[in-house]
């Protein structure tokens, strides 16, 4: 579903955008709206910065089980 956005720029950034919409033939809602699903994925990029030791670990104890039980029970056992 598209919606309408209303911006506030400054009138020169107004005639630059309107300038760079003229030399690439795209509209200035279709610029941003790119700079917009810029943004997203950079946002997604971000969101996922973990390092390698710690990605390579994702996942392993999937399917275990372990509950809080559990655990308890291996802390009473360790610190017995």
């Amino acid at each position: 579903m598209l919606t309408k956005l209303t911006l506030r720029m400054d009138d020169n950034l107004i005639e630059s955008a309107k300038e760079y919409s003229l030399q690439t033939g795209k509209s200035v809602s279709r610029i941003v709206s790119d700079l917009f699903e810029i943004i997203k994925n950079e946002k997604i990029k971000r969101d996922d910065p973990l390092p390698p030791t710690v990605r390579s670990l994702r996942g392993v104890l999937k399917g275990k089980g372990g509950d809080e039980k559990d655990y308890k029970a291996y802390l009473e056992e360790k610190y017995s």
